[in-house]
Order: structure tokens, then C-alpha cells, then sequence
């Protein structure tokens, strides 16, 4: 099971996400806003941080921010709002998933339970020989998931760089909606594809000109077109 740090100034979402936490088992430890989530990291090893965007004293952006300069653990942040603009703002920082209050204390145990396995599920990976894909002057470590733009390496949340790489394995072949989601964030489908549309668009944005590899189809979902 796993450590979870639980980041909210509301004790109450604290202790129900503690509540449902505990049942299956995991450990949990609590801070109340983004700088004592900040310390505690510092002295403390967590296997994933569930975290909240609006604080007091350092907001949860700020704190994924600090967070980012000195450990890759994984992160969830629960916000009260679902505005595209605080999703990319996230997902730029580097964070695994958004969730937005209210939200099924399930649905968020499930989540944290896809994360963690898609993790661990990448060291022994990238134990077998580097794979290189290579078109233009888009470069790819597959195993090693290092990626290049005209030479220099890209920098790419850590969802891009799934998303990336799931579309790549996967080139020249329609993606629906529901399979990139249950594959690249690993819970089931639950209707609301703006997240991946928002990672599209930051994968987009991190690929530069080469981003008119992937392909939108209408109704269906993307495709990484090597013939585009």
C-alpha cells in the first residue's frame, strides 16, 4: 500500500479522504496548507501528495512548484473549480491528475491506485534495450522517455510524456477517447474527455511544428500520423 500526503486547509476533506484512504489500507499523513506540505516533503518520503489548489500561506500551485524543484512524486490536485485555465496551469507544473470538488472519494482512491501502478510499472521498462523513433527533426527515446525537438531535449510534464509516448507506440492507428484515457491515466472512463484534450494541447504545444503529427478525428479521438 502506499504513503499518502493529504494537502487541504478544510480538515473535513481531510479526514474523508483520510477515511477512504485508510480503509484500503494506505498511510496517510496530513498538512493543513502548501508550505507545511512543502517541509514535510523535504524531511518526509511520500509514494503520492493529494493536494489542494486554494490555501492559505502557499497555494497548492505554488507548492506543486517548490515540490517540483527537488522530487518527481506523484501529484493530484483537487480544486473547487474546473477551469481550463487552472488545468494547464497544473498540468504545465508537472502534476499526474486534476480532480474537482465535489468529488467520489472512490473515484479519487481509484485514481491514486492508477498512478501508482502506471509508476511502478515504468522502472522495469526501461531495464530492456533503448527503442529510438525518429522523423524530421522529432527524436524519441521510447525506453528512456527522453524526447527531442531539432536537437534539443524537450521538457514535458510527466503526462505528456505518457500520453507522448502511448500515442507514439501506438502511431498510425485511431485512438479513440476512451481508450486514451483508461490507458493513459489507467481508471475507467468516466465521460469527460476535457482532460485529455487539455493534455493534447499542451503536448502540442511541447512538440512545436511537429505537433501536426497528431491528428484529430472528429468523433473519435487522435491518431500520431507519421504520413501527416
Amino acid at each position: 500500500m502506499y504513503k499518502i500526503l493529504i494537502v487541504d486547509d478544510e480538515e473535513m476533506i481531510r479526514r474523508l479522504i483520510a477515511k477512504y484512504a485508510v480503509f484500503e489500507g494506505h498511510t496517510i499523513d496530513e498538512a493543513a496548507n502548501g508550505m507545511e506540505a512543502v517541509e514535510k516533503c523535504r524531511n518526509e518520503s511520500y509514494d503520492i501528495i493529494i493536494c489542494d489548489i486554494m490555501m492559505p500561506e502557499l497555494d497548492g500551485f505554488s507548492a506543486c512548484r517548490e515540490i517540483r524543484r527537488f522530487s518527481d512524486i506523484p501529484i493530484i490536485m483537487l480544486s473547487a473549480r474546473g477551469e481550463e485555465y487552472d488545468k494547464l496551469n497544473g498540468f504545465g507544473l508537472g502534476i499526474d491528475d486534476y480532480v474537482v470538488k465535489p468529488f467520489s472519494p472512490k473515484e479519487l482512491m481509484m485514481r491514486v491506485d492508477a498512478i501508482m501502478k502506471r509508476t511502478r510499472r515504468s522502472a522495469p521498462e526501461a531495464e530492456k534495450g533503448n527503442e529510438i523513433f525518429e522523423i524530421e527533426g522529432l527524436k524519441a527515446d521510447i525506453d528512456a522517455r527522453i524526447v527531442y525537438i531539432d536537437g534539443e531535449r524537450a521538457d514535458m510534464s510527466p503526462k505528456e510524456y505518457d500520453l507522448f509516448f502511448y500515442m507514439l507506440k501506438n502511431k498510425n492507428i485511431a485512438l479513440s477517447r476512451e481508450r486514451l484515457i483508461t490507458e493513459v491515466w489507467g481508471y475507467d472512463y468516466y465521460g469527460d474527455d476535457r482532460t485529455l484534450d487539455t493534455h493534447v494541447k499542451l503536448l502540442r504545444k511541447s512538440l512545436g511544428e511537429y505537433a501536426k503529427f497528431i491528428v484529430t478525428l472528429r468523433g473519435v479521438g487522435y491518431r500520431f500520423d507519421t504520413q501527416a
